[in-house]
């Protein structure tokens, strides 16, 4: 997908551990993933040695050792600390920094749920009905019985959870180190998801709503099986299509970037090619997996099957809400979907 309607006023990523100004009273961290996707942006609210953290980065030692480091040389204290999200390179750090700077925790309701139940392998939320999930779309066997010896891998990037919190919820105007920033929730990616946007700095803390070169992974969980997480994902964007023109927009991964609207426009084409050329390859009944290659033409290792085989599904159960599509249960309990056009 072509970026080049977008304006990026920076060049580079700072390195892992140093603070960059971008905006009066804010600054950009970034901290290290071990995945393809190797960054994550963090966000320092506040002019002095007083800040509010947006997000935390993965739970690990590697990413506690810089934090550990810059707090000792910068001197900075967290006065509170905004999640936008559960996902672990979001909230690993959540509880540690709460627990270390005695800072209250914001993040939406359902976040903080499901942070929880995914920890506690609770509600459904646990690894043998995520395989369930996985084998009834047509995931062999061996990658199932991988899925399994991995166990949560939750828990391994987000160590604890806060016990408490401040809510957020659509719509709030929460004071923030001298700013005020309006609570933007979207769905799709994850159940709740908080931007913030703060109109006197034409500011949009977007995480991982809005990125500027890859599109956010959309998926389907083992317990909403027919969810049309496609749809609340592009509803969700449209919702930005108010802010003004010049707003810069802070993601979660990749460089910040102004052309919120060019951005909007180019996910919604995104997503429609998508959707076309999975019907193409549904004329006759086909499951998730068959449709893998369709959609990533490349080598995924496990950790990229799991994203991937969410978002084929999601796209699949888009069809369907449209009309596009029919699924079917076959009698080896694997779904298949055949093209209705």
């Amino acid at each position: 997908m072509s970026a080049a309607q977008l304006d990026y006023p920076f060049d580079a990523r700072p390195v892992p551990g140093v603070a960059t100004l971008i905006a009066p009273g804010v600054r950009w961290l970034c901290m290290p993933l071990p995945f393809s996707l190797n960054h994550i942006n963090l966000w320092l609210l506040g002019e002095g040695e007083r800040c509010v953290l947006v997000d935390t980065g993965l739970g690990d030692a590697v990413t506690r050792g810089i934090w550990s480091e810059y707090f000792e040389q910068s001197g900075v204290r967290l006065e509170q600390i905004v999640l936008t999200h559960y996902h672990p390179d979001h909230a690993g750090n959540a509880e540690w920094l709460a627990r270390e700077h005695k800072a209250p925790v914001w993040m939406s309701n359902a976040e903080y749920l499901l942070g929880h139940a995914l920890l506690t392998e609770t509600a459904g939320y646990d690894v043998a009905n995520m395989v369930t999930h996985f084998r009834r779309h047509g995931l062999d066997e061996e990658r199932c019985a991988h899925f399994m010896r991995r166990g949560n891998v939750y828990a391994k990037g987000v160590p604890a959870l806060p016990r408490e919190f401040r809510r957020m919820i659509d719509g709030d105007q929460i004071q923030l180190a001298g700013h005020r920033w309006e609570v933007i929730m979207g769905y799709g990616h994850s159940p709740e998801h908080a931007a913030l946007f703060c109109s006197e700095l034409r500011l949009l803390i977007a995480g991982d709503m809005l990125l500027p070169r890859i599109t956010t992974n959309v998926n389907v969980p083992a317990t909403m099986p027919e969810e049309d997480s496609v749809m609340r994902f592009l509803n969700s964007v449209r919702r930005f299509a108010r802010l003004p023109a010049d707003t810069l927009v802070l993601p979660s991964h990749g460089l910040p970037f102004r052309g919120v609207h060019a951005r909007i426009a180019q996910l919604e084409v995104h997503h429609a090619e998508r959707d076309a050329l999975l019907a193409e390859h549904l004329g006759e009944p086909r499951c998730a997996v068959d449709l893998l290659p369709v959609l990533f033409q490349r080598e995924l290792d496990m950790h990229q099957l799991m994203f991937a085989l969410g978002e084929t599904i999601a796209h699949l159960n888009h069809l369907v809400q449209r009309g596009r599509a029919r699924p079917r249960v076959d009698a080896d309990g694997v779904i298949r979907f055949l093209s209705l056009h």
